[in-house]
């Protein structure tokens, strides 16, 4: 199956959500969310994104994760991210409980394509304090992909993926890629030593994975695409006559997260990221890197 396939297959078993100018929807993905050892990308920028995920929970915003949420190819066991994290997935628990959390799958948490190991490790937890288990996410559903349709503009549809359909060695060869990266490149990343399975730290497969996705993008009416696995940001111009390629970036980047928000019918590219004030204190601040663009603007 080639990635243009592949790509179909997600397109067309896709979730699909209605919505309209009312809603609001935050994207984030490849948080990489790890144990907090050394080599857990994610841990510098924890306090980051658990305050912007505080901000679209109180703003009601619903919150879609697009793949590489939690980092399953350096830890074997979801316990040891958990304990790490208790406090982000008690925040996603509360998106959840208000059907406001929407969850797909990407490479580095392929297995929760296995609905058998969603039960397993996200359904209940066990607390410690009341000494059992008590509930998690219970029956939640990972999907490859989501449509988003919108209503007030003629069904305008927004496909959201991870990406890694593009990617033959983290889509078909990903158990490979994993055993490498387990096994391997994370000792060497405490020494500095990039993963080179990555695309997002190997610019030469950045660049042909962008260009199958562009590829399916083409061959498909121009249809608004929104990715992550890539880590690099993008955001085409409405007015440009552009392939309407879309990347969240990361929640990996050095001191910021990137994400992708649409609101009142608007799309943005927005970064949080930690500043400081006059006074030498620090503040978490977020800031538009592009957009806000109408989403009626982007014709097929």
């Amino acid at each position: 199956m080639s990635s243009q396939e592949r790509l179909n297959k997600a397109y067309k078993e896709a979730k699909r959500i209605s919505f309209s100018n009312i809603d609001k929807f935050i994207l984030f993905s490849d948080c990489h969310r790890g144990d907090s050892s050394f080599a857990d990308d994610f841990a510098n920028n924890r306090n980051i994104y658990f305050h912007a995920l505080q901000h679209y929970f109180k703003e009601d915003f619903t919150y879609i994760e697009l793949g590489d949420g939690d980092e399953l190819w350096e830890n074997m066991f979801f316990k040891d991210i958990f304990e790490a994290n208790k406090n982000v997935y008690q925040l996603l628990q509360q998106f959840f409980f208000e059907n406001r959390l929407q969850m797909i799958y990407g490479n580095h948490d392929m297995v929760y394509r296995n609905e058998n190991v969603v039960k397993k490790n996200l359904y209940e937890y066990f607390d410690q304090r009341k000494g059992e288990k008590v509930p998690l996410f219970p029956n939640i559903k990972f999907h490859e992909a989501i449509i988003l349709e919108n209503l007030d503009n003629n069904n305008q549809e927004l496909f959201l993926t991870h990406g890694h359909q593009a990617d033959f060695m983290n889509y078909v060869g990903w158990k490979i890629n994993r055993f490498l990266v387990r096994i391997l490149w994370k000792p060497l990343q405490v020494w500095g030593i990039k993963d080179p399975t990555s695309p997002a730290k190997n610019y030469v497969e950045l660049i042909k994975v962008e260009k199958r996705i562009k590829k399916w993008i083409a061959h498909n009416n121009n249809k608004i695409t929104i990715t992550g696995h890539t880590h690099r940001p993008r955001f085409p111009s409405p007015i440009e006559n552009a392939l309407h390629y879309f990347n969240d970036g990361s929640c990996v980047h050095p001191r910021s997260i990137t994400g992708i928000e649409i609101v009142n019918g608007t799309i943005a590219l927005i970064k949080w990221f930690i500043d400081t004030k006059e006074d030498g204190t620090l503040q978490i601040k977020k800031e538009f890197l592009e957009g806000p663009c109408q989403l009626k603007d982007y014709k097929n």
